[in-house]
């Protein structure tokens, strides 16, 4: 049996590592159709025709009377390299403005400048009260079963879980 030599093992080593470096790139949201989204006009489409064209928005806005929000259909390019956090490469974004009377008003198209980047506070929400450790949290409740309404887990006072005995 012979064994391989060091300049093979080496390459396949190498190999291994510059694969695992490669980016990873992925898309998430609408797959836009230029022609498709080109083809709404305001004034011409309403809410019906504009879902039968585009389908169902990625979302739609929450803030508008019965229910007469913007749609926004979004679409996101994504890069990242191995376990590190996905960086937005490009994005789209397509509002689509209605009337009262589900008439399309606007059409307007966003890209990445508008992505807001946001850096959460540490690993864990700040909160108001006393901070427990995990011992606290373990063994914390030890003794208070059935302190506040008596009869145990079932609440049901001290004749057994509501019942009256004959």
């Amino acid at each position: 049996m012979r064994f391989p030599s060091a300049a093979l093992v080496a390459g396949l080593i190498v190999g291994v590592t510059v694969g695992g470096c490669a980016p990873l790139r992925s898309h998430q949201g609408y797959v836009i159709d230029a022609d498709l989204v080109n083809s709404v006009q305001p004034g011409v489409d309403t809410r019906q025709s504009v879902a039968q064209v585009l389908g169902q928005p990625s979302v739609s806005g929450q803030f508008a009377p019965d229910g007469q929000g913007d749609w926004y259909y979004i679409a996101r390019d994504s890069r990242n390299y191995g376990f590190q956090t996905p960086r937005v490469k490009s994005q789209i974004t397509i509002q689509i403005s209605f009337d009262p009377a589900g008439n399309v008003t606007a059409i307007r198209r966003g890209d990445v400048s508008q992505v807001a980047s946001i850096n959460p506070y540490g690993k864990s929400t700040p909160t108001l009260g006393r901070q427990r450790g995990f011992f606290q949290d373990l063994f914390g409740n030890i003794g208070t079963v059935g302190a506040a309404g008596g009869g145990g887990p079932g609440g049901g006072g001290a004749n057994g879980g509501g019942r009256t005995n004959p």
